[in-house]
Protein backbone atom coordinates (compact mmCIF):
# COMPACT_ATOMS: atom_id res chain seq x y z
CA UNK A 1 0.00 0.00 0.00
CA UNK A 2 0.64 3.55 -0.75
CA UNK A 3 -0.37 7.04 0.68
CA UNK A 4 -0.74 9.48 -2.05
CA UNK A 5 -1.66 13.79 -1.05
CA UNK A 6 -4.35 14.75 -2.97
CA UNK A 7 -4.62 18.30 -3.01
CA UNK A 8 -7.61 20.79 -3.72
CA UNK A 9 -6.78 23.95 -4.58
CA UNK A 10 -8.92 27.49 -4.96
CA UNK A 11 -8.52 27.02 -8.85
CA UNK A 12 -11.93 26.59 -10.31
CA UNK A 13 -12.37 23.75 -13.28
CA UNK A 14 -15.17 24.44 -15.85
CA UNK A 15 -17.20 26.27 -13.18
CA UNK A 16 -16.15 30.01 -12.14
CA UNK A 17 -18.45 30.99 -10.05
CA UNK A 18 -17.75 31.34 -6.61
CA UNK A 19 -19.58 29.34 -3.65
CA UNK A 20 -20.43 32.56 -2.24
CA UNK A 21 -22.93 32.82 -5.79
CA UNK A 22 -24.53 29.12 -5.38
CA UNK A 23 -27.81 28.28 -4.15
CA UNK A 24 -28.08 26.22 -0.93
CA UNK A 25 -29.18 23.17 -2.71
CA UNK A 26 -25.67 23.16 -4.92
CA UNK A 27 -23.76 23.98 -1.88
CA UNK A 28 -25.69 20.50 -0.43
CA UNK A 29 -25.30 18.41 -3.36
CA UNK A 30 -21.74 19.48 -3.34
CA UNK A 31 -21.11 18.67 0.68
CA UNK A 32 -23.44 15.44 -0.45
CA UNK A 33 -21.30 14.00 -2.59
CA UNK A 34 -17.81 15.24 -0.60
CA UNK A 35 -19.55 12.61 2.36
CA UNK A 36 -20.72 9.91 0.18
CA UNK A 37 -17.30 9.90 -1.35
CA UNK A 38 -15.59 9.96 1.63
CA UNK A 39 -18.06 6.67 3.06
CA UNK A 40 -17.06 4.75 0.57
CA UNK A 41 -12.92 4.88 0.72
CA UNK A 42 -13.67 4.50 4.67
CA UNK A 43 -15.46 1.70 3.60
CA UNK A 44 -12.52 0.36 1.27
CA UNK A 45 -10.16 1.13 4.29
CA UNK A 46 -8.67 3.44 1.97
CA UNK A 47 -9.31 6.78 3.63
CA UNK A 48 -6.35 8.22 6.03
CA UNK A 49 -7.52 11.49 6.72
CA UNK A 50 -9.64 15.12 5.30
CA UNK A 51 -8.64 18.29 6.36
CA UNK A 52 -10.15 21.46 4.89
CA UNK A 53 -8.23 24.40 5.42
CA UNK A 54 -9.55 28.13 6.48
CA UNK A 55 -9.64 30.59 3.60
CA UNK A 56 -6.03 32.05 2.00
CA UNK A 57 -7.17 35.34 3.73
CA UNK A 58 -6.35 33.79 7.30
CA UNK A 59 -3.00 32.48 6.29
CA UNK A 60 0.64 33.76 7.44
CA UNK A 61 3.08 33.58 5.93
CA UNK A 62 6.22 32.90 7.97
CA UNK A 63 10.01 33.64 6.95
CA UNK A 64 13.09 33.66 9.46
CA UNK A 65 15.49 36.45 9.42
CA UNK A 66 18.96 37.40 9.71
CA UNK A 67 19.18 37.09 13.25
CA UNK A 68 17.08 34.02 13.40
CA UNK A 69 14.02 35.94 14.56
CA UNK A 70 10.54 35.14 12.32
CA UNK A 71 8.92 38.04 9.75
CA UNK A 72 5.03 37.27 9.35
CA UNK A 73 2.87 38.72 6.73
CA UNK A 74 -0.51 38.20 6.15
CA UNK A 75 -2.22 35.79 3.62
CA UNK A 76 -1.89 36.16 0.02
CA UNK A 77 -3.60 37.74 -2.59
CA UNK A 78 -7.10 36.82 -2.90
CA UNK A 79 -6.97 36.39 -6.69
CA UNK A 80 -4.08 33.87 -6.49
CA UNK A 81 -6.07 30.59 -6.90
CA UNK A 82 -3.15 27.71 -6.18
CA UNK A 83 -3.72 27.71 -2.72
CA UNK A 84 -4.71 24.56 -1.01
CA UNK A 85 -8.39 24.69 0.15
CA UNK A 86 -7.82 20.99 1.83
CA UNK A 87 -6.31 17.41 0.96
CA UNK A 88 -7.20 14.04 1.70
CA UNK A 89 -4.52 11.55 2.60
CA UNK A 90 -5.73 8.21 1.02
CA UNK A 91 -3.65 4.70 1.11
CA UNK A 92 -3.69 2.54 -1.78
CA UNK A 93 -2.80 -0.30 -3.46
CA UNK A 94 -1.43 1.32 -6.69
CA UNK A 95 -1.17 4.66 -8.15
CA UNK A 96 -3.98 3.84 -10.79
CA UNK A 97 -6.25 3.79 -7.87
CA UNK A 98 -4.99 6.93 -6.42
CA UNK A 99 -5.64 8.96 -9.81
CA UNK A 100 -9.05 7.49 -10.15
CA UNK A 101 -10.01 8.45 -6.69
CA UNK A 102 -8.88 11.88 -7.53
CA UNK A 103 -10.61 12.26 -10.37
CA UNK A 104 -13.92 11.48 -8.74
CA UNK A 105 -12.99 14.35 -6.34
CA UNK A 106 -12.62 16.55 -9.71
CA UNK A 107 -15.70 15.36 -10.15
CA UNK A 108 -17.79 17.24 -7.37
CA UNK A 109 -20.84 18.88 -8.62
CA UNK A 110 -21.13 22.65 -8.74
CA UNK A 111 -23.82 25.17 -9.49
CA UNK A 112 -26.49 23.12 -12.14
CA UNK A 113 -25.07 19.75 -10.67
CA UNK A 114 -22.04 20.38 -13.34
CA UNK A 115 -19.04 18.63 -12.01
CA UNK A 116 -16.54 21.37 -10.81
CA UNK A 117 -13.68 19.37 -13.09
CA UNK A 118 -10.88 20.83 -10.47
CA UNK A 119 -7.43 20.21 -11.18
CA UNK A 120 -6.31 17.93 -8.20
CA UNK A 121 -2.71 17.37 -7.35
CA UNK A 122 -1.50 13.85 -6.47
CA UNK A 123 1.36 13.60 -5.05
CA UNK A 124 2.30 10.31 -3.16
CA UNK A 125 3.86 10.22 0.50
CA UNK A 126 7.89 8.99 0.62
CA UNK A 127 8.08 5.82 2.95
CA UNK A 128 11.31 7.62 4.03
CA UNK A 129 12.45 10.76 3.51
CA UNK A 130 16.23 11.69 2.66
CA UNK A 131 18.16 11.64 5.95
CA UNK A 132 21.97 12.01 4.89
CA UNK A 133 23.57 13.96 2.42
CA UNK A 134 23.62 11.01 -0.52
CA UNK A 135 19.92 10.06 -0.15
CA UNK A 136 19.46 14.04 0.01
CA UNK A 137 21.48 14.12 -3.67
CA UNK A 138 19.46 11.46 -5.23
CA UNK A 139 16.41 13.02 -4.04
CA UNK A 140 17.05 16.63 -5.67
CA UNK A 141 18.25 14.60 -8.77
CA UNK A 142 14.73 13.21 -9.39
CA UNK A 143 13.28 16.84 -8.43
CA UNK A 144 15.72 18.39 -10.86
CA UNK A 145 14.50 15.80 -13.56
CA UNK A 146 10.49 16.43 -12.93
CA UNK A 147 10.93 19.69 -13.36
Amino acid sequence: MARYLLIVTFEPGVVDSPMEEWQPEEIAAHLDYYRALNDQLVERGELVDVTILTPPDAAHIVRADASGGRVVTDGPFQEFKEWAAGFQVIDVETEERALVIAALVSAVPGPGGVPLQQPIHVRRVMDDGPSDVDSMGEWLEGVGGGR
